[in-house]
């Protein structure tokens, strides 16, 4: 990752000696390596820094890395791969080695040139993607891919197949180009963004046994180091610095490659920046009058903590070969891989039952939530394998992203993993969390420990340390849920009662002092520093339902670790705080009606009751202003409306058919509203059905600008106009509230329950793109969608694929499958009605 500093020359130069030593251990010469440049004039690219980085396309068609079972990924000494690559636009995109955050490349691509043209891939081909690894019906079997980029004048095509060698730290990509005119010419264009940061980089052309190789670093004390190689000599190649001396830059100007520099920096100097390295492939010519000719060849990334070991991770994938490495990636023959994973599933056959598409987007879900944990600290569940916006966002400085831990989507997928019978994941899981649970050994903090960070890195670095009473409560309500599928004994539960949850359940009683980075604050429960999308304070009813659910599964929990005390005081602490909510939360002098929004009610004037998405207060009927958020200046509080209070119904807080639930619901069904307000929109299933979709809240700023189409707080500024979309993951909160309210009225037919399937279930798998990822968001239709083009109901550029979306899915074809609320906890729904 990126640590902020420039060592001296002398590590450049320590580093290019060992690159150096390490072609000499691979090679049987002794001699110095010979760099192709035309002359020492061209030895070193001119142009540094380059243009300013940024990250790829959020927009993911494809993640993958290699499934590593828990017996290897907790013994150093077996041999695994730690490299985690994702595909958008077509083409490869971040990819990361070591911790699953830290970036080493932003896009691999081809430049293409022929008859008076040079195309891009990216830009100039129409993309598809499939799996290569299915089973009879059509599911993905492992997230190998095949991507087929076709120019968009039928001059040429490309197919890759795409994925990672579990034996070592390397990528490998199986490339044919087919051409179907004379004289394509195609090369290789790699844009390294090394250890988090595509501002820091050093790029070097090799040779080794006098085939050329690719290697970026960086000039920080310990890089690491990535080498591109492949089994078809490239013809030349040159480094360069992006938009400057790159290769597309001098490719650009007359189709051909003329430059050749070795590196972009001198052992004496500390010229860093930007950089990419091409090379050319040999050209395509026709064979005969009918065919056109194919060029095949194994295109390698090897990843290392040094030169040497980046090349030989490089050179031993090659040798291994396409078929070897490709069967022990899908875990054909003895190897232990993906298929393996997706046969421990026992729930999953049961479950493609209640699926509209025989399980295609169930298996790839399974896969997606899987590959989206990091290696070395296991049981570390990210939120997505993105930088949302990521192509208009520097990456000057490291960025996690979305690649880091948030224990709200931390719980949704760990709710998931159980849901299709993953019983290790989903405990190692929650003994990670520990990691991540401030203490008075959290560095820097002073105040009451028990509560759990806003976000980390993966290994437990702090990010964001707002206080979200939310992620404090649903630790323990997963602590309550493991021991209930006895994947924890009594003794286990106890001893983590003990060590975590005890004092989780301490802080949301008495909250108390916080003290860490900027944040110094008091926490008086249920008033909340920051609610689900931690944005406000205030009093939330999506963190109301957590925490009280989280306090009667901490009392279930205490009397069984015979702490009859606090399984009391939590208990009470409960329903005082459900007895106090609607209060707190529950408007009955509201702004908004089913039928449009009544902007002049006097403040006097009683409407009938609904919950409020947060009431900074807790004065729910006052005309109290929310704050300025994501660009987008604070409304009264009365008029901004969101899904979270049906929280409340799926863990039992509050029972389905509740009026207020219900008045609620008509409130967010209004399509009447202005755009600004309204949450719900219709969408058009793959069957031609109509199925809804919501937003966050209205008034929702996260989002591209409805104006100028440009993206969120691009170029590091909130614009008015920037307006949050249509969140898939809430057609399948909907769905499991409407399976809860027809449980409740004792209304769940066959019929209803195929209705269900065919609109929540069906419409979940429509938000879904070509290689059946799950975004953050999709577009609605509000606004100038000629940026990306984007479509009614297509993922948008800000994460995909999202955790918590392919979690939401999996949990509501379980539940579905079960007929109840998977994420039921009837302890709550018992103990409060007592």
């Amino acid at each position: 990752m990126f640590h902020g500093y420039l060592p001296s020359p002398v590590t450049k130069s320590l580093v290019t000696l060992a690159i150096i030593a390490a072609l000499g251990a691979c090679s049987p010469t002794t001699e110095k390596p010979v760099i192709n440049a035309q002359s020492s004039s061209n030895t070193f690219s001119p142009g540094a820094p380059g243009i300013d980085p940024t990250w790829a396309f959020a927009g993911k068609t494809g993640i993958g890395t290699s499934y590593v079972p828990y017996s290897d990924a907790n013994n150093e000494s077996e041999s695994h791969s730690k490299v985690w690559f994702s595909i958008a636009q077509g083409v490869l995109t971040e990819t990361m080695y070591g911790l699953i955050h830290n970036a080493q490349l932003k896009e691999l691509q081809f430049i293409v040139t022929g008859n008076g043209f040079v195309d891009t891939e990216k830009q100039d081909t129409i993309s598809t993607i499939d799996y290569l690894h299915k089973d009879e019906l059509g599911r993905p079997l492992s997230l190998a891919y095949k991507v087929i980029n076709t120019d968009k004048d039928g001059k040429y095509r490309i197919e890759k197949h795409i994925f990672t060698d579990p034996l070592h730290a390397s990528l490998m990509m199986r490339v044919t180009f087919t051409a179907f005119e004379e004289g394509i010419t195609p090369y290789l264009y790699v844009n390294p963004h090394m250890d988090n940061s595509g501002a820091n980089d050093i790029a070097d052309v090799v040779s080794q046994d006098g085939d050329l190789a690719l290697i970026a670093y960086t000039n920080e004390a310990e890089p690491s180091v990535m080498t591109v190689k492949s089994d078809l000599p490239f013809i030349k190649a040159s480094t360069g610095f992006v938009g400057v001396s790159d290769g597309l830059t001098d490719i650009k100007q007359d189709g051909e490659m003329n430059w050749q520099y070795r590196s972009t920096s001198d052992p004496q100097d500390q010229t860093i920046g930007n950089v990419a390295l091409t090379a050319q492939l040999p050209g395509l010519e026709k064979s005969t009058d009918k065919e056109m000719k194919s060029l095949s060849f194994n295109l390698v990334l090897g990843f290392g903590n040094d030169p040497a070991q980046s090349m030989a991770n490089a050179d031993a994938t090659l040798t291994r070969g396409y078929n070897q490495v490709l069967a022990d990636y899908n875990g054909e023959g003895e190897a232990i891989g993906w298929q393996d994973y997706l046969a421990s599933l026992t729930a999953l056959p049961a479950m493609s039952g209640n699926t509209t598409d025989e399980g295609k987007l169930l298996y790839a879900s399974a896969l997606v939530l899987k590959a989206q944990e990091d290696k070395t600290h296991t049981g570390a569940l990210i939120a997505s394998l993105s930088n949302p916006w990521g192509d208009t966002v520097s990456a000057k400085v490291g960025s996690t992203g979305y690649k880091a831990v948030w224990p709200r989507d931390f719980y949704q997928c760990a709710m998931a993993f159980l849901a299709m019978g993953d019983t290790q994941t989903p405990k190692v899981a929650f003994e990670y969390l520990e990691k991540v649970q401030v203490t008075k050994h959290t560095p820097g903090y002073t105040g009451t420990p028990g509560w759990f960070l806003q976000k980390t890195h993966v290994d437990g670095e702090i990010e964001w340390v707002g206080v979200q009473l939310d992620q404090t409560a649903m630790p323990i309500m997963l602590g309550w849920k493991l021991w209930q599928a006895q994947i924890f004994s009594d003794a286990e539960i106890t001893h983590w009662y003990q060590r975590m949850l005890k004092p989780a359940a301490e802080f949301l009683v008495t909250g108390g002092e916080v003290n860490l980075d900027w944040n110094h604050t008091h926490i008086t429960p249920l008033k909340t520093q920051q609610e689900r999308w931690e944005e406000q304070q205030g009093y939330s009813p999506s963190t109301a339902a957590a925490v009280i659910s989280g306090l009667v599964a901490a009392s279930d929990i205490a009397r069984v670790a015979g702490d009859l005390k606090g399984a009391q005081r939590y208990l009470d602490t409960a329903k005082a705080m459900k007895q106090g909510l609607a209060e707190r939360v529950i408007t009955t002098k509201g702004l908004l009606s089913a039928d449009g929004v009544a902007m002049t009610l006097a403040d006097e004037q009683q409407t009938p009751p609904y919950y409020l998405r947060l009431s900074p207060q807790g004065k729910p009927n006052e005309a109290r202003t929310l704050g300025d958020n994501n660009g987008r200046a604070g409304l009264d509080q009365r008029l901004i409306l969101d899904g979270g209070f049906l929280e409340l119904v799926r863990y039992g807080v509050v029972p389905a058919d509740d009026a207020v639930i219900r008045q609620t619901l008509a409130l967010m069904d209004n399509t009447q509203l202005d755009d600004n307000l309204r949450v719900k929109y219709t969408f058009t299933a793959k069957d031609g059905s109509l199925f809804p979709g919501f937003r966050r809240y209205g008034n929702d700023g996260y989002g591209e600008d409805t104006e100028t189409g440009a993206s969120y707080a691009e170029k590091g500024t909130n614009t008015p106009h920037q307006r949050g979309r249509v969140w898939p993951f809430f057609t399948g909160e909907r769905g499991h509230y409407e399976l809860a309210l027809a449980i409740d009225n004792d209304s769940l037919t066959e019929k209803r329950h195929r209705e269900l399937v065919d609109t929540y279930v069906q419409g979940m798998e429509s938000f879904a793109n070509q290689g059946l990822m799950l975004p953050e968001q999709v577009w609605d239709s509000v606004g100038d969608p000629s940026r990306y083009h984007y479509r009614h109901g297509q993922g948008t550029n800000s994460a995909t694929p999202l955790a918590w979306t392919h979690a939401e899915y999996i949990k509501l074809v379980r539940s579905l499958t079960d007929k109840r609320v998977w994420d039921h906890y009837p302890v709550v729904d018992d103990k409060l009605k007592n």
